[in-house]
């Protein structure tokens, strides 16, 4: 840990470090799964989701970002390389060979799910802690990726 005034102890600073970058780490792996779906995804929808893909990919990287700078700013360390995000995050792995446009939504809606609980979960863990600032951040992170959720599964539940 860095040397810092804030006056959290330590021990619980690195608790939330470890916390944030477990997040961190996901919310990487996500912004490129959704990257790879923009790049790839092909059909009748094509324009419309490369489009959406692309702006979740930006919108997810500013939450890594946020995420990133709250274990800072605790005195950590933001561990945000390639490496650490193979190593950390715990998403299942985006299927490389998808190309149509369902295909790529129903497996963007299944990690976006699936990050999003995981940061719920640490919302409770932060606020038990006793840190309401990095609570804080988890729950704008988790209101981002519910709303990302609800433009990709838009996709889905049309019933004409």
């Amino acid at each position: 840990m860095n040397s810092t005034r804030n006056d959290m102890k330590a021990a619980l600073r690195g608790q939330m470090v470890d916390l944030l970058n477990v997040s961190l780490a996901e919310l990487i792996d996500l912004g490129l799964q959704t990257k790879q779906a923009h790049w790839n995804v092909k059909g009748p929808n094509f324009i419309g989701l490369h489009e959406l893909f692309d702006e979740l990919t930006d919108s997810l990287h500013g939450l890594a970002d946020t995420v990133a700078e709250r274990a800072t700013a605790l005195g950590g360390t933001a561990l945000g390389t390639v490496q650490n995000v193979a190593e950390t995050s715990e998403l299942t792995p985006y299927p490389i060979k998808l190309k149509g446009g369902a295909q790529h939504v129903k497996a963007l809606a299944m990690a976006l799910a699936t990050c999003g609980g995981r940061v719920r979960k640490a919302i409770d863990v932060a606020a038990k802690a006793g840190d309401a600032g990095t609570a804080d951040v988890f729950t704008e992170v988790s209101r981002a990726l519910d709303k990302h959720l609800w433009f990709i599964e838009a996709h889905t539940q049309a019933k004409d």
